[in-house]
């Protein structure tokens, strides 16, 4: 499905970033994996090479637009082209009501969350552009359509994600870049280990989802997947939620 084709993936030292390098290395794709976790990213390559696909692991903070910079030219550099990115580095931030949110605490979410996928695009559709085209996906959330109390930052943040992938979508999709979102449920990651810890609010976000249960990393990268492959091409400017239903009620 993806023969031939260079991705990028950020935060994919874990969770839903490691799973779509997987998936695309499983397809052909050649991958650059990225994270501010060097033993977290290092492992990610090591599980592509594992299964014989090719990759190279680059140390970058995706809320440091000179990273963003330096990791496109990375890619390039090792494999000449950039067909494929996910920007899908991100945190979940303080948990507080709106007028008690640190100020620190929304900087540093809207950084990474938000700016971090505008750095990243302000240097991988240059990129594309040069290999005649590509597809970007941004990780949003569901909380890219909906509130949570609680998490000011990260709900802005995912809003926003939202409407620049649709801007770069009316900019860019007649030149041959798709750029698309996609709004995960609340799933098995890293990111969420802390609240799962308690009984009742693991139960409390397992009821939120119709389907009865969180979401896998997998289930979220296969939607990556088809959305990073030719089978979606005539798909941009999208928000595509994979949430077991919770967007539904």
């Amino acid at each position: 499905m993806l023969k031939n084709k260079v991705g990028l993936v950020t935060g994919a030292s874990s969770g839903i970033g490691r799973a779509v390098a997987l998936a695309w290395a499983r397809e052909g794709a050649r991958v650059v994996v990225s994270d501010v976790s060097i033993a977290g990213g290092e492992e990610t390559a090591a599980l592509i090479r594992a299964q014989g696909g090719d990759a190279l692991f680059v140390a970058a903070d995706v809320g440091k637009p000179e990273d963003g910079e330096a990791l496109v030219a990375q890619t390039l550099a090792r494999y000449g082209r950039l067909d494929i990115a996910c920007n899908n580095a991100g945190i979940g931030g303080p948990q507080a009501s709106t007028a008690d949110y640190p100020l620190d605490g929304w900087a540093q979410v809207i950084n990474i969350n938000l700016s971090g996928v505008f750095y990243g695009m302000k240097y991988q559709i240059p990129a594309m552009l040069k290999s005649g085209g590509g597809s970007i996906i941004n990780m949003a959330s569901i909380l890219g359509a909906v509130g949570f109390a609680g998490a000011p930052a990260y709900t802005a943040a995912k809003h926003g994600v939202l409407g620049l992938s649709q801007a770069a979508a009316l900019e860019y999709s007649a030149h041959g870049v798709r750029i698309n979102a996609v709004g995960p449920g609340f799933i098995h990651t890293p990111m969420i280990t802390g609240l799962e810890e308690d009984p009742a609010i693991n139960a409390m976000l397992v009821g939120a989802h119709p389907i009865g249960r969180l979401g896998k990393p997998e289930e979220v990268a296969e939607l990556v997947l088809w959305l990073s492959s030719d089978k979606a091409s005539f798909v941009t400017g999208a928000y595509y939620p994979v949430d077991g239903g919770y967007l539904a009620r």
